[in-house]
């Protein structure tokens, strides 16, 4: 019998190579003849350079860069020399796990970080670049990256405005003449798994501001930046972003990504996927085991399960999920394409319980699923 083990992390608890540690240790235990191939996955969130880094053995380059609030901090990206590609993660140097629970708003942060690894990537000889954007502290619509990378944002005065979100209302004008040349000629593919668009009431301020530590009347303000913000991609840079969606996602970075580096978003399973020719891995498996840390109604909006339920529906595999918890019933989960389903919280005392002790409960439901399997 064949096995893919294709999970996601669960998130402040689990990786997904520890998963895939886990699960095949329990396998191979009741089914010691069994094939197994580990094939961990991300959807193009924080953990997506480790989930690369294991397929496709980069190296990793560690530089200083702006954190959020613009204080040095050590960031790393994966490049491949063979290819000149750079994997960036936009959570290295923008990212809320950065900030104290005290210090974080994304009233007053900036993705400037983020930008700066790109440049560092360019002078590496980058032709490529692929950008996750998840796990952003920041709503500043990308105007930090796109400062790092020469793009000036003034005021009425022709005052250059530091670039966080508080003062994306202010802007009256981009100046693009410092702009790095080789922005025009790299190949920017950016990793977003949602479809906010970027502002309104679904937009990225509403959406996500309160969880990332922005206020009520801040958020309004946010908001009212980002349309702002809209109008004036369409008069200076003509460009039209106001129902891409996505462009809400990380706070404006895919709208920032859209306008500044001159691409498209891409769903960041369906990237991740192509990048580790997963849909040819897999071919001949009779199952395919996949997790993260919930699975409920959301799991189809481009997260990591499904991608790996469309991949197995083409290929005719059965998916079983092994999650941190389940808010599916059997019947909702199988009329989505899982036909095994089984959660940590269900054999845990509580929700401490289990973030304590994953790897236990993991390690059984992975021998419990062998054995009725085996039957």
């Amino acid at each position: 019998m064949k096995f893919i083990i294709a999970p996601d992390k669960f998130k402040g608890s689990l990786t997904g190579l520890q998963f895939c540690e886990i699960v095949e240790k329990s396998l191979k235990e009741v089914l010691p003849q069994s094939e197994i191939l580990s094939l961990p996955l991300s959807d193009g969130g924080d953990g997506t350079i480790d989930i690369l880094e294991y397929h496709l053995k980069g190296k990793r380059h560690k530089i200083k860069v702006s954190d959020p609030l613009f204080r040095k901090v050590e960031a790393s990206y994966l490049y491949m020399d063979a290819i000149n590609t750079a994997f960036i993660e936009m959570a290295e140097a923008s990212g809320m796990a950065l900030l104290s629970e005290q210090e974080r708003n994304c009233y007053h942060t900036t993705s400037y970080g983020t930008g700066e690894i790109i440049v560092d990537a360019i002078k590496k000889g980058a032709q490529t670049i692929i950008l996750g954007i998840g796990g952003s502290a920041t709503n500043d619509c990308g105007i930090g990256m796109a400062s790092a990378l020469g793009y000036r944002f003034e005021d009425i005065k022709g005052n250059q405005l530091i670039p966080v979100g508080r003062n994306l209302s202010l802007i009256q004008h981009i100046n693009t003449t410092q702009v790095i040349p080789e922005v025009s000629t790299v190949k920017f593919k950016v990793a977003c798994d949602v479809t906010n668009p970027l502002f309104g009431k679904n937009g990225a301020a509403y959406v996500y501001g309160p969880q990332k530590g922005a206020s009520e009347k801040e958020i309004v303000h946010l908001d009212e930046g980002l349309q702002h913000m809209s109008k004036l991609f369409k008069q200076e840079l003509a460009k039209d972003i106001e129902n891409v969606k996505g462009a809400g996602a990380a706070g404006g970075m895919g709208a920032g990504a859209l306008v500044f580096l001159n691409t498209e978003l891409q769903s960041g399973i369906d990237l991740v996927k192509q990048l580790i020719d997963f849909d040819k891995k897999i071919k001949q498996a009779d199952w395919i085991i996949t997790g993260e840390g919930k699975l409920d109604n959301q799991t189809l909006s481009g997260k990591t399960i499904q991608g790996v339920l469309a991949s197995s529906k083409t290929e005719k595999i059965k998916v079983a999920a092994f999650c941190g918890s389940v808010e599916l019933s059997t019947k909702e989960a199988k009329k989505i394409g899982i036909l095994y389903s089984d959660s940590v919280l269900d054999k845990a005392k509580n929700f401490e319980d289990a973030m304590q002790n994953t790897r236990l409960y993991l390690s059984m439901i992975a021998k419990k699923f062998a054995e009725e399997i085996r039957e």
